[in-house]
């Protein structure tokens, strides 16, 4: 089945370039017949230990699982928190312990927490498994432990293996640390497969959903529709017209407020209002985005952003006229949505533009962006004009 990475170029460049993908693999899949979120460590990396991109990116696949209500398997092989990284990795909130504390709450949402340790759970780590609602352990390979055999050494003289200290006969048989014995990782994934079919959940969708239809124009004409030049101007409905079912538009006041494309559309037969930025956002187009977005969350419809914005326009008339106030609007209204929202980085998004067209500090379910986009509170040569002006 299809799987829906997420954060695959996370530390990308960091770390001395050697953390690739922050030494994990997460994403969305369906595990016998359900979507679930999958949580990876890579141990060929590291060892599989936390780096503080590592942990973000574990937090981020939480937030994700709590918002889309994806049960969570943990595919475990981990050192713990990297020491060298200790103090941006341990202590503050939204570090190594907010995992578990996610663990904690997400199955009392009742959101399963399934564990497979295939390799190493050290110290912090080893709470992902002892956290879960129910966890699989590999014979002769699995081990979870608080202190690993050197640390218990050193803190008591005792001299003990790592599979006599916590194996998966000590945690199956002795400790009930694991509920389910695996021979291999391939006995492990079918266990954790069975676990999966017995979640008693059926999505159950109460929204209008109808037949997908092919976009009439292809996916593969949008790199010569969008200019990789982020200062060319483009039309933004020939994105849409290749992203929505049969490319079609009901466009919400296409006469006013033109530099904002606003309208009604299905994708995969599901309704979703889309908010495509077609130049810089003026006040009228600002008062129309948070007109749409009230419609959008008054029929639960999902919101889908496009972005392409240098920002809000400024100078002497677009102050007199009130544009901040407008922009606020434009603002409070994407803020205050509680309809989903998912935002995709079109181009550039400069500025207060990111948050009117629901940047990352607006809680988008997921945020997409193109190889060619560029995310800056102002572009480069006017930054370095305002510096030199300075």
């Amino acid at each position: 089945s299809a799987f829906l990475e997420i954060g695959s170029l996370a530390a990308y460049d960091m770390y001395d370039k050697d953390v690739h993908g922050a030494g994990m693999i997460a994403g969305i899949g369906r595990v016998a017949g359900r979507e679930v979120m999958v949580v990876c460590n890579d141990a060929t990396i590291k060892g599989g230990t936390y780096y503080p991109m590592t942990v973000k990116k574990h937090l981020r696949a939480q937030e994700i699982a709590r918002e889309n209500k994806l049960p969570c398997i943990y595919l475990v092989d981990s050192g713990g928190a990297n020491l060298p990284h200790q103090t941006e990795v341990f202590p503050d909130r939204e570090h190594f312990g907010r995992i578990f504390y996610n663990q904690a709450t997400l199955s009392g949402l009742g959101i399963p927490q399934v564990a497979v340790v295939m390799g190493s759970c050290t110290a912090g780590g080893a709470y992902v498994p002892a956290m879960s609602d129910e966890t699989v352990i590999v014979r002769n390979q699995g081990t979870i432990f608080l202190g690993g055999p050197p640390l218990v050494k050193a803190a008591t003289g005792e001299v003990v293996s790592a599979e006599d200290l916590g194996g998966a006969d000590v945690h199956a048989r002795l400790s009930g640390v694991a509920d389910h014995y695996a021979g291999d990782d391939t006995h492990a994934l079918a266990i954790a497969r069975r676990i999966a079919s017995n979640f008693n959940s059926v999505k159950r969708p109460d929204i209008d959903l109808a037949e997908t239809v092919e976009p009439l124009y292809g996916a593969d004409e949008l790199e010569a529709v969008v200019p990789t030049d982020l200062k060319k101007q483009y039309d933004a409905r020939e994105i849409i017209a290749r992203l929505v079912d049969g490319s079609q538009l009901d466009e919400f006041k296409p006469l006013y407020g033109s530099t904002l494309v606003t309208g009604f559309a299905r994708i995969h037969g599901i309704p979703v209002g889309i908010l495509a930025n077609n130049g810089i956002l003026f006040s009228e187009s600002a008062l129309k985005g948070a007109h749409f977005i009230e419609l959008c969350c008054q029929r639960r419809i999902p919101l889908l952003f496009l972005q392409n914005i240098t920002g809000f326009m400024v100078g002497r008339e677009a102050e007199t006229r009130g544009i901040a106030k407008d922009g606020a609007k434009l603002v409070t209204a994407v803020a205050s949505a509680r309809v989903p929202k998912i935002t995709v980085l079109v181009g550039g998004s400069f500025g207060a533009g990111n948050y009117g067209m629901c940047g990352r500090a607006y809680s988008p379910r997921f945020l997409f962006a193109w190889p060619n986009s560029k995310v800056s509170v102002m572009g480069a040569e006017q930054a370095a004009s305002v510096l030199a002006t300075v």
